[in-house]
């Protein structure tokens, strides 16, 4: 499925790739495999949303360039780095760079797949929260310039009067804007509407 969650392993040791690709197929994980940063690179516009499990030490790009470089194109999915013990420092750096967790080799399988689900439920609800957002904002564009003012105020916690006064409006005017901006937001509620907004300012 084209929505299906896949976790992406790069390491430029073959027999770390199978295991790891074994492990989670019969964990019922969707895996692709990568000997390379490079190789993995060529397929970041057009890969499946999931999860990334990168090796540190790898030649050509290390682990912590390639967490640079998906940053700069702005890939969400969580990373998940594993290394060895002599990589503990890079992989504490590469903890700072935002990735979702490290883990120091030999890990045991239950490590392994609890960082997996772990990751793939963040990048999951990120997703809701991405199309819940969208929606939000295709309905703030549907309001006027004044709907929007009147909306900034109520969530403010501002009074009809109050707004009002602030737009040099009467109060029933507000109230007419004010219940396009519920009509047009869908919300039944102004702590609705807030939430709504929180939301759709979410950086």
């Amino acid at each position: 499925m084209a929505n299906e969650q896949v976790v992406h392993i790069i390491d430029d040791d073959e027999g770390v790739r199978s295991s790891l690709a074994f492990l989670l197929d019969c964990s019922e994980i969707p895996t692709h495999t990568y000997e390379s940063a490079a190789q993995f690179l060529k397929i970041v516009p057009t890969m499946q949303r999931g999860c990334i499990i990168t090796d540190v030490r790898m030649p050509e790009m290390n682990g912590l360039e390639l967490l640079a470089r998906l940053k700069s194109l702005g890939v969400p999915d969580p990373v998940i780095v594993i290394t060895g013990h002599a990589d503990v420092p890079m992989a504490i750096q590469a903890l700072h760079a935002g990735v979702s967790d490290f883990i120091e080799k030999p890990f045991s399988d239950e490590v392994i797949l609890l960082a997996v689900r772990s990751a793939l439920a963040k990048q999951h609800n990120r997703e809701e929260i991405q199309v819940e957002r969208d929606q939000i904002d295709k309905r703030i564009s549907t309001l006027s310039a004044r709907e929007r003012e009147v909306m900034d105020r109520l969530i403010e916690g501002k009074a009809n009067k109050v707004i009002a006064y602030d737009l040099s409006i009467s109060a029933r005017t507000v109230e007419v804007y004010r219940a396009n901006v519920m009509t047009k937001m869908q919300a039944r509620t102004l702590s609705e509407l807030v939430r709504m907004v929180m939301i759709a300012r979410l950086a």
